[in-house]
């Protein structure tokens, strides 16, 4: 049988149908333990913080997906992140994007700089501030790519070449690009992070996250940490992603269509000031995303031609877009990171990082992409003729 498509996986892959009763879609097992036939003797499964047939599926579709051998199922998208780094040691540096998720820089600071991990950021779209940070001799290289929130897209392929010179592991966060655009381990990284809450799940609905890697060795390390520090998802929230996967290619098409909407109908208003999209021709690493992605996905960031305080009350007086954090669902969202997702990172640190307080992100739906360009344009002129 010739390789299947994208499609054909996220439907098929890990989602056979039940061999004891034929059930189609495979059952939510609601179980905290399992019966077993004699002291140590069981069927693959002795207690659902270690493992269950809901993880197996789930991790059997995104491993085929990112085109992986293997996956981990994790309570969030920062839980994977713990395990990720839990597999350091005290005195280890990472080297990790500037503008990363506020989540994920209050972790690497507040909990583990504690222990002994240092934490290095530059911005990773730079090749030549990779290669500086690389003769810190950093045991993990960790890249959002495309970040969070400025959309900066870095060349993984070269940076992760860089990186193995140096024995460095490398590690995607590729929620914001799923693998429907873009497959890190195809291009060289050796893990691949998702928060499985945004559009793996794609319907605001569940908390969870995943790492993938072709590496046993990473795989055997995963699904012990996810056991020792009790990491694992619920079953439930595992059958939901599993589900929501299904749809998966269909969503990001529509996602990807909208934004760009939306990104060239902000790019040609009078009161944006810049638009952050890498599907459009402006942004400063456009080609490198035309050349490692199939697609540029939903997220669309902007600055407006607003005081501080009056693009707040223009953010949060939308009909279709709710304020709200979190992205990735079918409902179109929009979010303020200087006070919402990043809030976590200091002012000083956000400045650094080339994130302005004025900056907007829009997780854009699959809702119709008229519908929601009107809603942008009626507040935008409700929010101009205040000023006039």
């Amino acid at each position: 049988m010739k390789p299947r498509s994208f499609l054909t996986h996220a439907i098929h892959t890990g989602q056979q149908p039940d061999p004891h009763t034929g059930s189609v879609i495979p059952p939510i097992y609601m179980t905290s333990t399992y019966a077993q036939e004699f002291p140590g003797a069981h069927k693959g499964y002795d207690y659902t913080r270690a493992g269950n047939p809901n993880f197996t599926h789930l991790e059997e579709t995104l491993a085929s997906l990112e085109q992986g051998k293997f996956a981990t199922a994790f309570s969030s998208g920062l839980g994977a992140i713990t395990a990720l780094v839990s597999m350091l040691k005290s005195g280890d540096t990472v080297v990790a994007s500037y503008d990363m998720y506020g989540g994920t820089y209050r972790l690497f600071r507040q909990v583990f700089e504690k222990f002994g991990i240092r934490l290095l950021q530059v911005d990773t779209s730079d090749l030549e501030a990779v290669q500086k940070s690389l003769e810190e001799q950093p045991a993990l290289l960790f890249i959002e790519s495309p970040t969070n929130p400025l959309l900066r897209i870095t060349d993984i392929r070269k940076v992760a070449g860089l990186a193995h010179r140096y024995n460095t592991i490398v590690a995607v966060d590729n929620t914001f690009a799923t693998p429907y655009f873009q497959n890190p381990l195809a291009l060289g990284a050796d893990v691949v992070i998702h928060s499985t809450t945004k559009y793996l799940g794609g319907h605001s609905d569940i908390i969870g996250g995943t790492l993938i890697t072709n590496q046993g060795g990473i795989k055997e390390q995963a699904d012990f940490l996810r056991k020792a520090m009790g990491l694992n998802p619920s079953p439930f929230d595992a059958w939901l992603t599993s589900r929501g996967i299904k749809t998966l290619g269909l969503r990001m098409e529509q996602h990807q269509k909208n934004a760009m909407a939306i990104a060239e109908f902000l790019q040609q208003h009078p009161k944006v000031k810049k638009v952050y999209y890498p599907g459009l021709a402006s942004h400063a690493n456009h080609g490198v995303a035309q050349a490692q992605m199939s697609g540029f996905g939903g997220i669309v960031s902007a600055e407006f031609d607003f005081e501080l305080e009056i693009m707040k009350r223009f953010i949060a007086s939308f009909e279709l877009f709710t304020l709200a954090e979190s992205l990735g669902g079918v409902e179109s969202l929009v979010d303020h990171p200087a006070s919402m997702t990043h809030a976590s990172i200091p002012a000083e640190e956000r400045k650094k990082a080339g994130l302005p307080d004025g900056l907007v992100r829009f997780s854009v739906g699959i809702e119709d992409s008229s519908d929601l360009i009107e809603d942008l344009a009626e507040t935008l002129e409700t929010f101009q003729a205040r000023e006039r």
